[in-house]
């Protein structure tokens, strides 16, 4: 079993990424994790922020000369940016008048930094979490909600992607498949091989004409001070049939898969496949048939179910999707109330993106491989990369003997 944590505040000092049960013999390397993390700050509609505020990653623990050791993994982001945080975010006592001291420039959203926030923001977990933890600031509950701790994610999915490949050819892709109320092309599903072009794209898509209507869709939110939302696509190749389990509920694949996303910030809906479409086919057509080849081998006649049936991966590519709401903290000043003094007020606008789909779909890929990676784990487990590799091949050629082969 695999078992992983994140810990660390947005303006922290750093951002720790660990993960247990990772076998020995797992080959990455710190540009391994400087390349996800590079990954996740592309895209257009990226607020200033990922200008000045770099990712520096230093392997703490578990990785030696390029390979897992089969010890507890450690890996820390450290915050570029801390010095202007020290006094704030000390995990000591500061003396009171060490936070009435202008931050900065005298720009509001500067002088925030030092100040007790009391103005929860609609959209945000500041309201609920400073009730439901009893607190009185509202930064106690925003430095760790913050979707800069998805980076420690990204980093925890590098490795479980590594995992995934070098045991059992597993590769996965993401993409972007609508902005706002814009959506992609009918376009080919994307392989591993696009990678690089899906880099390349600051929309993360395939389709030049897409990427103009996602572009001009961003620069209007921006023009008029909003901000706008999307779907991302994630999809593993490759990945055996038997991951998952119709037994126990919580190792369903769909069903953790689905938790998985919905754990990220700003996700509002989740489908495995063609999801909520699918509810609309009649039975006859919705279902993912199975034909004999000329070879002998058996074949889908489509994939409506996303790779997944009962629960359990049925060897096509398992495809999710996660829908994100747009981007709370927004130029426009919300209404809310002053929890300290009752008063109506609007609530701070800080930095933020104008569109954040792109490093979405990234961060959503990285959270897909983490569950799958156990999932391969809890089929194939072993110690080490060879001996899970002699479990899943001996487990996947007994199948091809059952089935008399799978294409």
């Amino acid at each position: 079993m695999l078992r992983w944590m994140t810990a660390g505040e947005s303006h922290g000092p750093v951002l720790l990424a660990t993960i247990e049960g990772m076998p020995s013999g797992v080959e990455v390397t710190t540009e391994t994790f400087r390349d996800a993390l590079a990954r996740r700050r592309l895209g257009a509609g990226r607020g200033p922020r990922q200008k000045w505020e770099k990712d520096e990653v230093t392997i703490l623990s578990g990785i030696r000369h390029g390979q897992t050791t089969g010890a507890p993994v450690a890996i820390q982001i450290a915050n570029s940016e801390w010095p202007k945080w020290e006094v704030v975010m000390s995990a000591d006592p500061v003396p009171p008048e060490a936070l009435l001291i202008d931050a900065g420039s005298g720009d509001e959203r500067e002088v925030a930094r030092n100040k007790k926030l009391t103005r929860p923001r609609p959209g945000h977990a500041d309201l609920a979490g400073l009730m439901s933890y009893d607190l009185t600031d509202i930064r106690n509950v925003l430095e760790r909600a913050s979707a800069r701790e998805t980076a420690a994610r990204v980093v925890l999915g590098a490795l479980a992607e590594a995992l995934l490949e070098q045991v059992a050819g597993i590769r996965l892709v993401s993409h972007v498949v609508s902005v706002g109320e814009e959506l992609a092309a009918r376009e080919r599903v994307p392989t591993p091989d696009d990678v690089s072009a899906l880099d390349d794209s600051p929309v993360r898509t395939l389709d030049a004409e897409t990427e103009k209507r996602f572009l001009a869709r961003i620069q209007s939110a921006k023009d008029t001070g909003d901000t706008v939302g999307g779907v991302v696509e994630v999809i593993a190749w490759h990945v055996p049939l038997g991951l998952g389990s119709h037994v126990h509920a919580d190792r369903r694949l769909d069903a953790r898969i689905a938790a998985a996303l919905m754990s990220i910030q700003s996700v509002k809906g989740v489908e495995i496949g063609d999801g909520f479409a699918q509810a609309a086919l009649p039975g006859s057509a919705a279902q993912d048939e199975l034909i004999r080849e000329n070879d002998g081998s058996l074949r889908r006649t489509a994939n409506h179910a996303g790779g997944i049936e009962g629960g359990t991966s049925n060897g096509q590519p398992i495809i999710a999707r996660a829908a994100f709401k747009p981007i709370s903290t927004i130029p426009h000043a919300l209404r809310t109330v002053d929890v300290e003094s009752g008063e109506a007020t609007t609530a701070l606008h800080q930095r933020s993106d104008t569109c954040h789909v792109v490093p979405a779909a990234v961060i959503s890929q990285a959270e897909v491989a983490l569950v799958l990676a156990d999932a391969l784990f809890q089929h194939a487990g072993g110690l080490s990369v060879n001996e899970m590799k002699r479990n899943l091949d001996a487990y996947v050629q007994h199948v091809n003997t059952r089935l008399g082969g799978w294409s």
